[in-house]
C-alpha cells in the first residue's frame, strides 16, 4: 500500500486538535472533505484511527501509534525538501539540536568563526523527543542529556550534571536545605512513568499549583526561576551524563567539523 502523504498530514492535524472542525480550519479545507479523507485513510489501513461521538474525538490504539509514526515521517519529508531547496540555492546549513537547559551557543560561535559561510539552525528538544531529530534528519548534531537511545549514534561524552528536586514553595519539605531520595518516597512525581507532561512549562505549572514534584537537571532549574518553586539538591541521586551525538552514517563533513569544535568548547565550559 502506498501511503498518501496529504492524508497523513490531515490525520496529524485531527490528532493534534482531537477535533475535525479546528483541524479543518488549520488546513483551510471544508470539514466534510477532511472527514472523507480520514475515512479513506482508515479504509486503506484497515483500522479505525479515531473513535467519534457527538461530543468528542479520541485516538484509538492504532491512531496513537500512527500519530507517533506520522510526526517522524512528515518531519523527515519536510527536512528532505528543505535540503533539496538549499542545495539548489548553493546553501550550506547545519542543524544542531539541544536538550532543555544545555547551552550550545559558545560552540556555535566558535564553529561559525571557522565556517562563516555555513548557516546554523538550532532545535530545542522537548522531553518527548530526545534523540528523534537525529534519526528523522531534522538535526545533524545533538547536545543531549542521558538517558536516550544511542543505537546507531556516535556519542562523545562531555560532562555530568546533577539533578535537583523541584517542589512547590508551600511543600512541607520546601524549608529543607537538601533532600535524599527517601524523602521523596510517596510523593506524586511528574515523570514519564507516573504523569507525562508535554512541555517544561506544563510541568512547572503543575508543580507550582501543588500537583506533584519533579527531579530536574540543575541547568533546567536555573532557566525556570519563579517564586512559587523551590529547588533542593538530592544528595544521593547520581549525576546524569551530557554528550554530543551524531548519526553514525553522517559523521562527516560539517557535522564532523562541528563535533570537533563543540567537543573542545563544551568540555571546557561544562560543569
Amino acid at each position: 500500500m502506498d501511503l498518501d502523504l496529504r492524508k497523513l498530514r490531515y490525520f496529524v492535524a485531527v490528532a493534534e486538535h482531537l477535533g475535525f472542525g479546528r483541524a479543518a480550519q488549520e488546513l483551510y479545507i471544508a470539514q466534510p472533505v477532511l472527514s472523507r479523507q480520514i475515512r479513506s485513510l482508515e479504509e486503506e489501513l484497515g483500522y479505525p484511527l479515531f473513535t467519534r461521538t457527538t461530543r468528542r474525538v479520541e485516538l484509538t490504539a492504532a491512531g496513537r501509534q500512527l500519530q507517533k509514526e506520522a510526526k517522524r515521517i512528515t518531519a523527515t519529508v519536510d527536512t528532505a525538501l528543505r535540503r533539496v531547496q538549499e542545495a539548489a540555492r548553493g546553501e550550506r546549513r547545519l542543524a544542531v539540536a539541544f536538550s532543555a537547559g544545555l547551552r550550545v551557543a559558545e560552540a556555535i560561535r566558535e564553529f561559525t568563526a571557522h565556517h562563516p559561510d555555513v548557516g546554523i539552525d538550532v532545535l530545542p528538544l522537548p522531553w518527548s523527543e530526545r534523540d528523534a531529530p537525529l534519526r528523522d534528519g531534522r538535526a545533524q548534531v545533538g547536545y543531549l542529556r542521558r538517558p536516550f537511545d544511542d543505537t546507531g549514534l556516535r556519542t562523545v561524552p562531555i560532562g555530568h550534571e546533577t539533578k535537583v528536586a523541584c517542589l512547590p514553595a508551600t511543600h512541607r519539605l520546601a524549608a529543607r536545605r537538601s533532600l535524599t531520595s527517601a524523602d521523596l518516597d510517596g510523593e506524586p512525581v511528574l515523570d514519564a512513568k507516573q504523569r507525562r507532561t508535554s512541555s517544561l512549562e506544563e510541568k512547572f505549572e503543575l508543580i507550582a499549583s501543588g500537583h506533584g514534584v519533579a527531579l530536574v537537571p540543575l541547568s533546567v532549574a536555573g532557566s525556570y526561576v519563579r517564586p512559587e518553586l523551590v529547588y533542593l539538591p538530592v544528595t544521593d541521586h547520581p549525576p546524569v551524563e551530557t554528550c554530543l551525538a551524531v548519526p553514525e552514517g553522517s559523521c562527516t563533513g560539517l557535522a564532523a567539523s562541528f563535533l570537533d569544535v563543540a567537543t573542545a568548547v563544551l568540555r571546557r565550559t561544562s560543569p
